[in-house]
């Protein structure tokens, strides 16, 4: 390979997604039920926490109900509307669905760095 060749390589970084599922593989927890939850947790209210990500409230609700479902959890308590509007919250289950996935998602990123960084030393040789 030519340096002029060489030098335009772009970056190469090591990517992962990382879901845990129940029985139905089908049903899972991953990062986007993660970043809802986080959204939530900041926004006190799920149509804001959908709308704040780009998904239909409607997607967001059923996504969150198949994962309570599926794994056994509730992540959420919510209060109705009324005059001053509802609201949703987690759950103390759902924080700490959402404190925990947040740790082994870091745990297993750095994992991944690391694993990559050997790879590409070996590579380099």
């Amino acid at each position: 390979m030519s340096p002029r060749r060489a030098s335009r390589r772009p970056a190469v970084k090591a990517g992962f997604k990382l879901w845990l599922c129940a029985d139905d593989p089908k049903e899972v927890f991953g990062s986007g039920k993660w970043r809802l939850l986080e959204a939530i947790q900041r926004e006190g209210s799920l149509r804001a926490a959908a709308a704040g990500l780009g998904i239909s409230y409607r997607k967001a609700w059923g996504d969150l109900r198949k994962a309570e479902e599926s794994l056994g959890v509730t992540f959420l308590k919510r209060r109705r509307g009324g005059s001053d509007g509802g609201e949703t919250l987690l759950t103390d289950e759902g924080k700490r669905w959402l404190r925990e996935y947040g740790r082994f998602h870091g745990r297993v990123e750095r994992a991944v760095e690391k694993a990559f960084a050997s790879w590409r030393e070996r590579i380099k040789k």
